[in-house]
């Protein structure tokens, strides 16, 4: 069974053979055909696909906000301005703190979001506006 399929299974456990149908416009829809066309698969996989990302992009995005709620409010500075660039020692020298607090800020919030580096941490959050934490 595919993983789409037990997706699928999972939104509708009552009738897994009920198809989704999807209304698009006439411009997603000569879209949607063109990436198919591109790829030499059928819509419907194309379809498939990107709702498959489309709905693992929403769970991550949830995941990581949940995260970030749980951090205390030094934490969220922190993690704002790691991932403005800022190093741990410009970090300590604006929030008024020691290089060594900012590392230790930065060590429990990477164990909350279950990440390894402040590198995979803007990653995570790159799609936030941390413009207000300047």
């Amino acid at each position: 069974m595919s993983w789409i399929t037990q997706l699928w299974h999972g939104l509708n456990p009552a009738k897994p053979s009920r198809l989704l149908l999807l209304e698009l416009d006439s411009l997603h829809a000569a879209y949607l055909e063109r990436i198919a066309a591109t790829a030499g698969v059928s819509r419907q996989q194309i379809a498939q696909d990107l709702l498959k990302n489309a709905l693992v992009d929403r769970q991550v995005s949830e995941v990581h906000l949940a995260h970030w709620r749980a951090l205390t409010p030094r934490q969220q500075q922190v993690a704002a301005l790691t991932c403005l660039n800022f190093t741990n020692r410009q970090i300590a020298v604006r929030l008024g703190i020691s290089p060594q607090t900012v590392k230790a800020h930065l060590r429990n919030l990477l164990h909350r979001f279950e990440l390894h580096s402040k590198a995979e941490l803007r990653q995570a959050l790159e799609d936030w506006d941390f413009s207000e934490w300047v």
